[in-house]
């Protein structure tokens, strides 16, 4: 048994059963000796409900997944290749497919708009980054991805520009370094405060299994130490019934040898 195993089994349960199956496999581990892997197997973090979404399509629907991700792929390799007409033909192909899946991905209801826009946004960066792309076909998501730099669009090619257009094209670039480094940060910053929301809910969940599991504990604790004492004395009534028992074979032998007497 190895962590990538382990992971893959847990990341195709609901999330509702994520934390139990965790522990579970955690002791497993244990059990067999290889403290590390438990320790790195209590590390999985519970996936949210629109990247446990994306999880069960990646096993689901593996064929429209493997689709939307060859799309990418290509849309990748006609940016890098300025294709314009590629481009185009791609970006078409690429709403129609990652609509495709994300109605399938829908159809089970049990998504709020805020989850079926992140489970938008996460086969969204599985197009345009390849990285995304890998972690999305494992399966293995513990939270939505989300891809803040520039996507591959149709590029148009034109006749040198003059330098006034230049000038106002260097302008506008700045203009977008600008947008894109406030979008840039404004994402870290919405990406610590859900890491934050994330590990709340993580110690609100750890506290709540602490409480119950030392309720257990005492209660257990309050048997064993009545049992104790209920022994204590069932050995003491053993003691005394001992003691009388000796008297009472002595005196029937002093009984009976004057009886033979």
């Amino acid at each position: 048994m190895d962590l990538d195993e382990v992971a893959d089994r847990l990341y195709a349960l609901p999330p509702s059963e994520f934390t139990a199956a965790r522990t579970a496999e955690a002791r497993a581990a244990k059990d067999e000796g290889d403290a590390r892997l438990s320790r790195d197997i209590a590390k999985l973090r519970k996936p949210t409900v629109s990247a446990s979404a994306v999880n069960r399509a990646a096993r689901e629907h593996a064929g429209e997944l493997a689709e939307l991700l060859d799309v990418g792929e290509r849309l990748r390799a006609a940016w890098a290749e300025q294709d314009a007409g590629a481009l185009a033909e791609l970006t078409r192909l690429r709403g129609e497919v990652t609509g495709r899946l994300g109605r399938l991905i829908r159809q089970r209801g049990d998504l709020s708009p805020a989850a079926a826009t992140e489970v938008d946004q996460t086969l969204e960066a599985a197009v345009v980054d390849a990285d995304a792309a890998a972690r999305v076909r494992r399966g293995n998501l513990a939270k939505p991805l989300n891809y803040s730099g520039f996507a591959p669009a149709p590029v148009l090619r034109e006749r040198p520009p003059s330098r006034r257009a230049k000038a106002a094209e260097r302008e506008k670039l700045t203009e977008r370094e600008k947008a894109a480094a406030r979008e840039e940060t404004a994402a870290r910053e919405e990406a610590r405060a859900k890491e934050r929301r994330e590990a709340e809910a993580a110690h609100e969940e750890w506290r709540q299994a602490l409480e119950a599991v030392t309720k257990e504990h005492d209660e257990r604790a309050e048997k064993v130490a009545d049992l104790e004492r209920k022994l204590a004395k069932a050995r003491k009534r053993l003691a005394e019934t001992r003691q009388r028992l000796e008297v009472a074979r002595r005196e029937e032998r002093h009984a009976r040898r004057r009886l033979e007497g």
